[in-house]
């Protein structure tokens, strides 16, 4: 094996990881939205906090979310044209769509760096009253998800790359 299939394959099993770690959100956001909806409608018990707190669940599973997506191969493909393509070409296109997600991956973490630093310096909160303060922490997950989806679209540039070189 190679240092690049390596460095692929150590990236695989980390994003993986993340992925299968933040899986369990999922859980716990439909626990709480469950509480809230059975609060809500039978109790007549409504709660910012809580509405919020479904918010914060939900920030972590989309963004780590992605890179597993992409990892497990569960992404948005459009195969109109795709299908039609020889082995060799699909993963061409394959190398890329991963070159494209890298470009995007650091675009977007250079683009929110600014926009993340100024939440953190004003120590932003919730404009609501009695919701969840920290918002800069979730807001921080945002460059951090892009990093684990620039790392799998790393791994699978190398992958199809290998893969078109051999094929």
């Amino acid at each position: 094996m190679t240092s690049a299939e390596n460095l692929a394959g150590g990236i695989d099993r980390f994003i993986d990881i993340v992925g299968r770690a933040t899986s369990w959100l999922a859980l716990g956001l439909a626990l709480v939205m469950g509480a809230n909806v059975l609060l809500r409608y039978g109790f007549s018990i409504g709660s910012i906090w809580m509405q919020e707190f479904e918010w914060h669940i939900m920030v972590p599973i989309c963004v780590f979310g992605m890179s597993y997506a992409l990892l497990h191969g569960d992404h948005v493909r459009v195969d109109v044209v795709f299908q039609y393509l020889s082995s060799r070409n699909k993963k061409f296109v394959d190398f890329i769509t991963a070159i494209c997600g890298m470009l995007l991956s650091l675009i977007v973490i250079w683009l929110c760096i600014p926009y993340v630093g100024m939440s953190w310096s004003i120590g932003e909160g919730t404009a609501n009253p009695g919701g969840i303060d920290y918002r800069y922490i979730i807001k921080a997950l945002i460059p951090t998800g892009f990093a684990l989806y620039f790392m799998q679209s790393l791994s699978d540039a190398i992958k199809s790359y290998l893969a078109f070189r051999s094929a």
